[in-house]
């Protein structure tokens, strides 16, 4: 089967068999087509010598998101079937010529190896590894790396914001610190507390983070899947990522309440009584 971009029209059944083909669901919806409808392909934009087929099923195209703007309206044809719609009948070689081969090697680390031996070999054989180069200069590598820098500044400016909060909730609590400290508690018996309550803090709200992601996925995908009429997957939490988030989220909240506390526990007795 070979995927094809044509043009389709709804044909009459003729008195022997048609052909079957596939065609996506895009196609499908947008043409109100059914399994078992006859439709007409033609290669020729203008619809010229069209040729009847039988759909014979409706498939899902696989997500790309290098295309995930253009409409997926394609067809899948057996071979023979595609040759002789679009064959030219001027050239006896078009149904016995091809334009690309797909080769799977037995070891696939010798892509590049074979590519390079057998362009040598054949002149004017343009041969071309499939896999995605490791080499960091891909689309998705560079938007990647972006997606690491928008995290970075992120989680820095989000870091700043806790800082101050936290900064503000602890000079709100300087009288309270002030008894603490009249009433003989030490400083460590203060930190030691306010760690163990950043701690607490910090946990709930990287745990109300992740669950909030994980309730909100299911949404965020449907509507960006159903906008751009594709089954690609735009968010996905994964264990990996919940943990990571959790391993930042707790650190720096619990580092933010201690530096916070820390300058004011700094301060004399009578200054933190003061009002």
């Amino acid at each position: 089967m070979s995927p094809l971009l044509l043009a389709i029209a709804l044909a009459t059944p003729p008195s022997g068999a048609p052909p079957e083909i596939l065609v996506t669901r895009q196609v499908a919806d947008a043409a109100h087509l059914t399994i078992g409808d006859v439709v007409s392909l033609s290669s020729d934009p203008s619809g010229a010598s069209p040729r009847p087929f039988r759909i014979a099923g409706i498939y899902e195209p696989t997500p790309d998101p290098m295309r995930l703007v253009s409409k997926r309206f394609e067809a899948r044809l057996h071979l023979p079937d595609m040759l002789a719609l679009t064959g030219d009948p001027d050239d006896p070689l078009s149904s016995e010529s091809v334009s690309a081969i797909n080769l799977a090697l037995r070891d696939p680390t010798d892509a590049t190896a074979f590519a390079r031996e057998l362009s040598a070999r054949v002149p004017g054989l343009f041969a071309v590894p499939t896999a995605k180069p490791d080499d960091g200069a891909g689309p998705f590598a560079v938007l990647e790396r972006f997606h690491q820098a928008i995290a970075l500044v992120t989680v820095l400016g989000s870091t700043a914001f806790l800082l101050a909060l936290m900064v503000m909730r602890a000079d709100e609590r300087r009288e309270t610190v002030g008894i603490l400290r009249l009433i003989g508690v030490s400083r460590s018996h203060i930190l030691l507390e306010v760690l163990i309550e950043g701690l607490l803090i910090a946990t709930a709200g990287a745990t109300f983070g992740v669950l909030f992601a994980l309730a909100t996925e299911g949404a965020v995908n449907l509507f960006f899947q159903w906008r751009y009429d594709t089954a690609l997957v735009f968010v996905r939490v994964t264990t990996g990522i919940a943990w990571r988030c959790v391993a930042l989220a707790v650190p720096l909240g619990v580092l933010a309440g201690l530096v916070a506390s820390w300058t004011l526990l700094r301060r004399d007795i009578v200054a933190l009584l003061r009002r």
